[in-house]
């Protein structure tokens, strides 16, 4: 196999991306010692993806540092104190043992705030906003066509009138 068809093998690719086998990378480690051309590609295949990963890289939004870092030290202040071991007789008795040991859950979660402002509906429900979504262009639509056979009414009656008085003079 010559150089250039095991550089364009895609074998340089799948090392990068880390799904090469065992086989895979040791057979590459060879081809990069022996041949110069390899890890030049390589090189360059590893720099390339750096670059794709940097442009396409998202900045966080300016206070998530502050965030992360508020809940590390918060962790840090926390009582290091060692949790008492689940006996048995507690195992078999729950209320008994919600009663003994209060649960604290004060720094039990993480706040996230969410950027998307979609809304996440049950199945049974996604009808339901179907159906009264469709009433509603249907009752559109029957507003628009009676507005309009009301003002051709208007116009005809209008017409109506100036003809009645017409033939009264």
């Amino acid at each position: 196999m010559r150089v250039e068809d095991y550089i364009e093998s895609g074998i340089l690719e799948t090392f990068v991306m880390g799904a090469a086998s065992d086989d895979e990378t040791q057979e590459l480690m060879f081809m990069k010692a022996r041949f110069p051309e390899v890890n030049e590609a390589l090189q360059q295949l590893e720099l390339d993806m750096e670059l794709l990963a940097r442009n396409m890289a998202i900045t966080p939004p300016p206070n998530t540092w502050g965030k992360i870092e508020q809940e590390i030290n918060d962790i840090i202040v926390r009582d290091k104190t060692s949790p008492e071991k689940f006996t048995e007789k507690e195992r078999d008795n729950d209320d008994d043992f919600k009663q003994s040991k209060p649960y604290n859950n004060e720094h039990q979660y993480i706040e996230v705030e969410a950027e998307s402002s979609h809304m996440k509906i049950s199945k049974s429900w996604k009808w339901v906003f179907a159906a009264v979504f469709v009433l509603g262009k249907i009752f559109l639509a029957c507003a628009i066509y009676f507005y309009l056979e009301n003002r051709q009414a208007q116009q005809q009656l209008q017409e109506l009138k100036t003809e009645l008085r017409r033939l009264k003079k």
